[in-house]
């Protein structure tokens, strides 16, 4: 039997921060910051290159924003988005898996700056990298923290983690008899208005061609197929794909 070829050798995993709270309102649970880092370890085991981005809601959103201007409520974000890469750091630490985690604002005490050719060694040496606090610059989203990282570490896709698996027709959970695509392209996901990442995010995508496989990270076994072009559990958004539904 032929030995299965990678389709993506090298990824950058957008996760939510929502991921590490657990059955808790916000925070970080060990137990889930555990569970995320056996499944980053999976994609890493397979001998994918792997950067991530977290976002911080599980943090900043156990807080009250009233009152705070948008650019102090945006740096608080950030530095939420520092807790989390930490608690995934360590957890995956743990694993035994080396990781580095990379920042947009500078705290030499706990954490790299961000460096590009940096960034892209350690990958090339077997290392995950965790870029933290978004892109230094407030008005920004993880999205397109995501989006401008994977474009900087030349990445061969984005892999979106979510709560379902893949893009689909309509919201399955309100319509049951809603189709999931395999395969759609940039400009039908704005044609059909179909909310994947942030304008600026997906703008950065379609204009330099990266591929954004969104999937559901509970399915370990799906995701791993996606690894290898098998898109029976995720759906693919590029300009190289014909649609499918």
């Amino acid at each position: 039997m032929a030995e299965r070829q990678l389709k993506f050798k090298r990824v950058l995993l957008k996760l939510s921060g929502e991921a590490l709270k657990g059955n808790q309102e916000f925070g970080v649970c060990p137990d889930a910051a555990n569970s995320l880092a056996l499944k980053i370890k999976c994609l890493h085991d397979e001998g994918v290159e792997v950067a991530c981005v977290i976002g911080g809601g599980n943090i900043f959103r156990g807080l009250s924003a009233t009152g705070i201007e948008r650019t102090s409520a945006d740096y608080m974000g950030m530095l939420a988005t520092v807790i989390n890469a930490l608690a995934l750091q360590a957890a995956l630490e743990n694993l035994e898996v080396h990781t580095r985690v990379q920042t947009a604002i500078e705290m030499h005490q706990v954490a790299e700056p961000f460096i590009r050719r940096r960034a892209i060694r350690h990958m090339e040496k077997g290392r995950i990298v965790i870029f933290a606090a978004g892109t230094g610059n407030p008005y920004f989203t993880t999205d397109t923290t995501a989006a401008l990282r994977a474009n900087e570490i030349d990445a061969e896709a984005i892999f979106k983690a979510t709560k379902v698996d893949g893009i689909y027709t309509a919201d399955p959970v309100k319509e049951p008899d809603a189709k999931r695509y395999k395969n759609i392209s940039y400009a039908d996901c704005l044609a059909k208005r179909l909310r994947i990442m942030d304008a600026s995010a997906f703008s950065l995508c379609q204009d330099n061609q990266i591929p954004i496989v969104v999937l559901n990270f509970e399915n370990q076994l799906g995701m791993i197929n996606l690894l290898y072009g098998d898109f029976s559990a995720g759906t693919l958004v590029s300009d190289f794909t014909e649609l499918e539904e």
